[in-house]
């Protein structure tokens, strides 16, 4: 048997009934991630990085891909209470198809959940809920010892790089307009001609890097924060996971899970989060 297939009998101790949906997979993950041994602490990570891969992926790819054995994924699928790896899988299918279907599939369910007909007030109604419930989440998620551990960082930075791509890239824009306008220096990685590493190059220690990503998780953003982080730059990083890559490579990060209305996620918390990141840095700024 080789070393990563070779788990503690405390672990098969561990079995209990397994969750049934994908918040409470995580929640058991997030709970063991301490104890856990190091191969099934680099598949959970994996897992959590890359859901559809493991949504959709087979055995042998998800284990290449995660650097561990095929039989890996079995041991690890029982450990948490599943009869099997495709029992495991099933929860990740699940979840990705309520979370993220494609925009035309998040139509046609919002329409019938209306009655074939979406109210204008149903719509207002749905985001403004999904927004007050995200704010209320991140009051929550986000520790004052760690927010004051950002501003502080990004207070010390000659310049900071903001780094966010697809969905949360307004978020980065919004803070490069607001840095500016607070006399902050701050440049804004928009991968114009896929130019990222480039504007990114020019980063050095005396800097900071701000990266924001929620699952799934934008390759790119991750991959240029893993190059911040090798090159001894403060990475800052807005995620809504311990598992998030963001995470191994930043030096502080706050945790947003957006709720969403109908598979569409609002990013009300998101930008109240990085308005007072802003606000925060600055005044920090002032104080010195």
């Amino acid at each position: 048997m080789k070393p990563e297939d070779d788990m503690s009998g405390a672990l098969d101790a561990a079995i209990g009934t397994a969750p049934d949906d994908y918040e409470g997979l995580r929640a058991l993950l997030l709970s063991r991630r301490d104890t856990m041994p190091k191969r099934l602490k680099q598949l959970a990570a994996f897992a959590m990085e890359h859901p559809e891969e493991v949504a959709f992926g087979t055995v042998a790819g998800i284990a290449e891909h995660a650097g561990v054995q095929p039989s890996t994924l079995v041991r690890f699928a029982k450990s948490l209470g599943y009869d099997g790896f495709s029992h495991l899988q099933q929860i990740f299918r699940d979840r990705l198809r309520e979370r993220f279907p494609d925009y035309r599939e998040r139509l046609r369910v919002l329409r019938e959940s209306e009655g074939h007909h979406v109210h204008a007030a149903s719509l207002l109604e749905g985001f403004a809920s999904a927004a007050a419930l995200s704010l209320d989440r991140m009051r929550d998620s986000v520790r004052p010892e760690e927010l004051s551990r950002a501003i502080e960082t990004l207070a010390k930075a000659e310049t900071i790089y903001l780094l966010g791509a697809r969905r949360v890239f307004p978020i980065s824009a919004y803070c490069a307009y607001a840095f500016g306008k607070l006399g902050v220096r701050a440049i804004l990685i928009d991968h114009v001609a896929q130019l990222g590493p480039e504007q990114l190059a020019t980063a050095t220690e005396r800097d900071a890097v701000l990266a924001i990503s929620f699952t799934p998780y934008a390759p790119v953003t991750a991959d240029l924060a893993a190059v911040a982080a090798q090159r001894n730059i403060p990475v800052v990083a807005i995620t809504d996971s311990a598992f998030s890559p963001l995470v191994t490579s930043a030096d502080v990060w706050l945790e947003v899970a957006e709720a969403d209305f109908s598979a569409f996620r609002s990013l009300s918390a998101s930008f109240a989060l990085a308005m007072a990141l802003a606000v925060g840095t600055a005044e920090k700024r002032a104080e010195g």
